[in-house]
């Protein structure tokens, strides 16, 4: 019996290595040639594995993408899923410009990575809809937070939670791209503290 968990133990390991060096493999490849023009074989090739056990862990070169994807953004949730109890307008200013800064500063410091995601998303309806699953994972999340405003008399009732979540996030999203793609012409602070700013002031009592 021990040796038997011994050799489960093994395998396990063994497959969360080959499993790693596949990612590690498809981020440089990814990185190098940019999505179109990658290959699962060179993936298969750079990582040192053979077919049969790369196919066992990944689909394919989209596959590798989309959890190269989750492992990126899942930067971006932790700071979206952070607690947020504001007592007053300023405080939730306050946090919400937090939060805006740190997500702008993540999509600069991912900003190779994004460019890979943004290519990936006209070409591969998977990636297109793993995004759209993001997406609407982050408006949920904003939805949330102003849903919570509103029950403690903090932001205008008279705005639906769910639209107003929907158009904040897409004003985000669109100088998040702006950022990545180096496009911006103001600093990431100044950007972060308008578009705050301009959010709070029309939602917050």
């Amino acid at each position: 019996m021990e040796k038997e968990i011994k050799d489960t133990d093994g395998r396990h390991l063994r497959s969360k290595l080959t499993r790693q060096k596949l990612l590690k493999a498809a981020r440089s490849v990814f990185l190098t040639d940019g999505f179109q023009n990658s290959t699962i074989n060179q993936i298969i090739k750079l990582a040192k594995t053979g077919y049969g056990t790369a196919y066992t862990h990944f689909t394919g070169k989209d596959d590798l993408l989309i959890v190269l994807m989750e492992d990126v953004m899942q930067q971006f949730f932790e700071i979206a899923n952070y607690s947020f109890h504001p007592t007053s307008k300023e405080e939730a200013r306050t946090v919400i410009k937090s939060q805006v800064l740190n997500f702008f500063q993540i999509a600069e410091s991912e900003r190779d990575m994004m460019k890979v995601f943004a290519e990936a998303m006209g070409l591969s309806a998977a990636i297109n809809l793993k995004w759209e699953e993001i997406r609407h994972k982050q408006i949920q999340s904003i939805t949330n937070d102003i849903t919570y405003s509103q029950t403690k008399g903090l932001a205008r009732k008279d705005l639906k939670a769910e639209l107003v979540a929907c158009q904040w996030f897409y004003s985000n999203e669109m100088f998040q791209w702006d950022i990545v793609h180096n496009r911006h012409t103001s600093s990431l602070e100044e950007i972060a503290d308008s578009i705050t700013t301009m959010y709070t002031d029309a939602l917050y009592l």
